[in-house]
C-alpha cells in the first residue's frame, strides 16, 4: 500500500466532515442565547433520558474521559442546568437530574439539533446513509481490539 497524503484519505474526510458539522451546529446553538456547548447539550440529553447513568457510562457514550465528563457536569451544576444529589442506595454515588432551566434549554436545543442533522444530510439518499453506516461500522470493527 502506497503512503497517501493524509488529506487524501477517508479518515481525513471523516474528521473534516465532523469538524465542519460541529462548527455549524455550535453556531446554530449559540443563536439560542445561552453559553452552552454541543457536548454539554449531549450530556444533558443522556442525563435526562437515564438519570441513574454513571459518569463512566456518560464518558463512554460521549467519547470523553471521566475527568472531562466531571468538569462538564460541574459547569452544568454551577449554571443550574443540572442538579447533583446523593444516591439514596450508595452514598459514594451522585445522582444527576436536569433542572427546570436545563429542561427549557433542551426544549430549545433539540429542534436546532434536528435541523442541523437535516441540513448536514440533505441530498444524501437513504441508500447512501446505509452504505456509509456499514462502511464506518467495518472501520470500527477493524480497529477494535
Amino acid at each position: 500500500m502506497e503512503f497517501q497524503n493524509p488529506s487524501k484519505t477517508i479518515f481525513y474526510q471523516i474528521e473534516k466532515a465532523i469538524k465542519q458539522y460541529r462548527t455549524m451546529a455550535q453556531a446554530n446553538l449559540n443563536k439560542l442565547g445561552y453559553k452552552i456547548t454541543i457536548n454539554q447539550i449531549l450530556l444533558k440529553i443522556q442525563i435526562d433520558r437515564k438519570p441513574e447513568i454513571s459518569l463512566v457510562e456518560l464518558a463512554e457514550l460521549l467519547f470523553k474521559d471521566v475527568a472531562s465528563i466531571t468538569r462538564m457536569t460541574e459547569l452544568l451544576v454551577k449554571e443550574d442546568f443540572v442538579q447533583r444529589k446523593e444516591n439514596k442506595d450508595d452514598r459514594r454515588k451522585k445522582d444527576l437530574k436536569i433542572t427546570k432551566k436545563g429542561k427549557r434549554i433542551l426544549e430549545l436545543a433539540i429542534p436546532v439539533i434536528l435541523e442541523n442533522r437535516k441540513i448536514a444530510q440533505q441530498n444524501i439518499t437513504e441508500e447512501e446513509k446505509e452504505t456509509l453506516y456499514h462502511i464506518l461500522n467495518k472501520i470500527i470493527l477493524n480497529t477494535s481490539s
